[in-house]
């Protein structure tokens, strides 16, 4: 019995310094996305998402999504610490999706009721503690091992939500055409998605919850083989399509596809075979290649592909793992209609009434210059001439 809380609390705690690992990760890759001039209110927004949502979720939002502190299996505060390294993701995702144009206070602010409410509440209705539970909205029959909707796709609807009232970059959208924005440092994205990548083995393997019997062990190194299987096979097609079409190698597209698949297996990681996760993130990586353009038709400006990595395959993700593994299909449909509705529309009328008190898009002059002067006062590269 003291074996298995031992061997579970440490497993939980390592899992919990992976994931951690994706802080920097998001850190990076959308310090390398963005331009010079926004690189240092891009990192400052990372780190203010970790401090500020993490001790949100410890003051507030893990008490709404689980009740009191308390685990059977391992120690409660290893239990705790693994379910606050997620709660920052859903905020990095909207962050990132709307940089480059937003203020740093208003974003505190949303960060606050995301970690605080909006989050914990999609948690409670599916991990938690169910205050929908034999009701016509009870959707805790959801496969959704480590959040393809609960995680990623609620960061997703809360980053449309944001982009509908916040608006685009100022020049992305000019007489009907896209303006491309190159991103300012390809190593940064490279390091950023390779740490995401690293994390995602700590989301989803640490996500069984268990290792303390040989089942769990299988389990475990199921969901980490598969895990990683997506995202090869995420970012193989995407390689792929991007030679088809342009006779070009994009890194940036590419690691977006690998990450789109990372996303997708997420849902159901461990009740697929080990071939599955290849279709899985084919698909992934498919969605990603073809949304990302197909947003910005749309004027629906995401300097990340945040929409079409989390969002559009977050929604896959959690279908996929009815599709390809053993979930029902009319449960996992019901759970990302439900959580979508609420993850929308909770963050809407958050961020439409925080942008009436304090607007989140900075105004023209600052946004042409860049943030990190008019946010932070300090500029990443201030020997670099600006790029506008």
């Amino acid at each position: 019995m003291d074996e298995a809380y031992i061997l579970n609390t440490f497993f939980a705690l390592f899992a919990f310094v992976l994931i951690i690992l994706m802080v920097p990760g998001f850190a990076m890759l959308e310090a390398g996305l963005v331009r010079t001039k926004n690189v240092t209110a891009v990192l400052t927004t990372n780190a203010m998402i970790y401090l500020v949502a993490s001790m949100m979720f410890l003051l507030v939002g893990y008490h709404i999504a689980f009740g009191a502190f308390g685990s059977a299996s391992m120690s409660a505060w290893a239990a705790f610490l693994f379910q606050m390294a997620f709660v920052g993701k859903t905020v990095n995702i909207m962050s990132g999706g709307v940089s480059e144009r937003t203020r740093l206070v208003p974003l505190i602010f949303f960060t606050v009721m995301m970690a605080g409410i909006i989050y914990p509440i999609a948690v409670n209705l599916t991990w938690g503690n169910n205050f929908f539970a034999g009701t016509m909205f009870d959707i805790s029959s959801m496969h959704d091992l480590a959040g393809s909707t609960i995680i990623h796709s609620t960061g997703g609807w809360a980053l449309l939500a944001a982009i509908l009232v916040i608006g685009s970059r100022k020049g992305r959208y000019k007489n009907g055409k896209v303006k491309v924005i190159p991103a300012s440092n390809i190593p940064l994205v490279v390091l950023g998605g390779f740490l995401l990548w690293i994390g995602w083995f700590g989301f989803n393997g640490g996500s069984v919850g268990s290792i303390a019997t040989k089942e769990d062990v299988e389990t475990v190194a199921l969901t980490i083989m598969n895990t990683n299987t997506a995202g090869l096979a995420g970012g193989l097609i995407v390689m792929l399509l991007s030679y088809i079409s342009y006779k070009k190698f994009d890194i940036t597209m590419v690691l977006n596809g690998a990450l789109g698949g990372l996303v997708a297996i997420t849902a159901g990681a461990d009740i697929m075979n080990i071939y599955a996760p290849i279709l899985v993130g084919v698909i992934g990586g498919i969605l990603v290649f073809y949304a990302v353009p197909f947003f910005d038709k749309l004027r629906i400006d995401d300097p990340v592909g945040a929409l079409s990595v989390h969002l559009v395959n977050g929604i896959w993700g959690t279908l996929a793992a009815a599709i390809f593994g053993t979930a029902s299909f009319m449960s996992q449909l019901k759970g990302v209609l439900i959580v979508g509705f609420i993850a929308f529309s909770l963050s809407y009328i958050t961020i439409f009434v925080i942008n009436k008190i304090s607007p989140f898009r900075a105004n023209e002059e600052n946004e042409i210059q860049g943030l990190d002067s008019a946010e932070c006062g300090i500029e990443a590269y201030p020997e670099f001439n600006k790029s506008f």
